[in-house]
C-alpha cells in the first residue's frame, strides 16, 4: 500500500507540478505540501483534504476490525 507521502508527490510529478504550484492550487500553504510529502505525522485533516481533492481523493476514518481495536 502506497503512504500518502509517497501518493502526493508521485500524483504531484506525474502532473508535472512543483511544490508550489500544487500548494497554489489545492490553496493550502507551501509547508503542508512538505510536511504530506515528509511524512509528517502532525498534520490537519481539513489540509490534506484539500490537497488530496487535487487528485479526486479525500481521507477520512477507515474501519478496523473490531478484535484488533484499542477501545
Amino acid at each position: 500500500m502506497m503512504s500518502l507521502a509517497e501518493f502526493v508527490k508521485t500524483k504531484r510529478k506525474s502532473l508535472g507540478l512543483t511544490q508550489e504550484s500544487l500548494a497554489e492550487r489545492a490553496g493550502v500553504a507551501l509547508t503542508v505540501i512538505r510536511k504530506i510529502e515528509q511524512g509528517k505525522e502532525n498534520l490537519s485533516l481539513a489540509k490534506v483534504n484539500h490537497v488530496l481533492l487535487m487528485f479526486g481523493h479525500t481521507s477520512g476514518p477507515i474501519p478496523i476490525e473490531h478484535e484488533t481495536s484499542h477501545y
